[in-house]
This record gives C-alpha cells, sequence and structure tokens, in this order.
C-alpha cells in the first residue's frame, strides 16, 4: 500500500469514530425515554380511566375589560364642565316648536325628531331634584346611553308648576346643560304625548368605535 493511501484513511477512521459516538447517544437517550416511559406505568398502576361522557368541557372567553374608571372620570369631567350661567336663548330655535341643533347638524334634524323617526330608547327624570343633583344626574346619563350605543333618549325636567313663583328654573337649566354637553347633537320639545313642555327629546352623538 502507497504511503498516500495510508494517509486518506486518517478522515476515513475519524468519520467512522464519529459514527460511533453518534449511535452511543442515540443508544443512551433512547434508553432514557424507555425508563421514563416505565416510570411513568407504574405510576399509572391502580388508576381507573374515566368513562367517556361524550360531552365536551368549553371555556367560555373571558369578556374584554370595561374602562370603568375612565368612564367615570369623564362623567366626572363633563358634570363639572357644565355651567349654570351659560346663556341658551340665542342658541334655541322656536320654528314649529323649540328646539336646538349643533352647527353641523342638518335642519331638517329638529322636525324629524320632533316627528318621532328616532325611537326613544331611554329616560331620566330630574323632576323635583335640586339643581346640582339634577345636573348631576342628566351629565351621568347622557354618557351612559351614548356608552351603551343609545341615539334617542328623554329628559323629564318638569313643567315648574310645583316650584316657587311656579317659575320653571330646572327647566331653563337643562336647556342650557343639554346645549353644553358635547355629546348632544340636537333636542326638541316632546310632543303632548312625550311630556309635552315638561321634557325634551335629545339626539345623541353616535357611540365613538
Amino acid at each position: 500500500m502507497k504511503l498516500t493511501d495510508l494517509k486518506a484513511l486518517g478522515p476515513l477512521k475519524a468519520a467512522l469514530q464519529q459514527a460511533e459516538r453518534e449511535a452511543a447517544e442515540r443508544r443512551a437517550e433512547e434508553a432514557r425515554l424507555a425508563r421514563e416511559r416505565n416510570l411513568f406505568q407504574r405510576s399509572l398502576v391502580g388508576v381507573t380511566p374515566l368513562r367517556e361522557s361524550g360531552r365536551i368541557s368549553l371555556v367560555p372567553p373571558r369578556p374584554l375589560p370595561h374602562p370603568r374608571q375612565r368612564e367615570m372620570d369623564e362623567a366626572a369631567a363633563l358634570r363639572e364642565a357644565l355651567s349654570d350661567e351659560f346663556d341658551v336663548e340665542s342658541l334655541l330655535e322656536t320654528d314649529e316648536g323649540l328646539s336646538y341643533r349643533r352647527h353641523h347638524v342638518g335642519a331638517d334634524v329638529p322636525r324629524r325628531l320632533r316627528r318621532g323617526q328616532w325611537a326613544i330608547q331611554a329616560q331620566v327624570d330630574l323632576h323635583g331634584l335640586r339643581r346640582d343633583e339634577a345636573r348631576e344626574q342628566l351629565g351621568e346619563f347622557l354618557h351612559q346611553a351614548q356608552a351603551a350605543g343609545l341615539r334617542c333618549v328623554r329628559v323629564v325636567h318638569g313643567k315648574g308648576l310645583g316650584s316657587p313663583g311656579r317659575t320653571p328654573v330646572l327647566k331653563g337649566k337643562v336647556r342650557g346643560w343639554l346645549v353644553q354637553n358635547q355629546l348632544v347633537q340636537a333636542f326638541v320639545s316632546a310632543r303632548a304625548s312625550e311630556g309635552g313642555h315638561g321634557a325634551l327629546v335629545v339626539l345623541l352623538a353616535p357611540k365613538l368605535v
């Protein structure tokens, strides 16, 4: 055999040794897995399998977190921002009856609102409440209604017949609070069947997605 042939056996020998090591490692791994399987099977001795019920156990998805604190903070900010000294009379319209709409709202909206195109979905009765109580309750009601996706609500403020001097103080305040509330798009005096001059029908902005 030539010397060059003997030199070529070196890499071959190294390759054979590497293959033997890998084979030994595979045998060791197989032996370890076999021991673990035997250990698991021994741990199941005496265990009775559950009978198949045919039912599927479903875990209901967790509800999405509801930002209650943020909503309360926003409602509080809205209530605090409403001024009792706001002059609303110049912003009201008196076509078929008292009405209000924001500048970007179509001129036909008050008429459609008065005719009942939007069904009243909820109402708040402020009749008999003190001014501060009424302002707070109104702000919270509007915020919750808009958050719930409601568009048309009724606000009952009364006609003021039981007020000193039979002057409807709350009636005027409610109009001013509604105009200052950015959730309010328009409002009109309610029809006789809905409370007449003692209530307002309010159109709210769509719910933000």
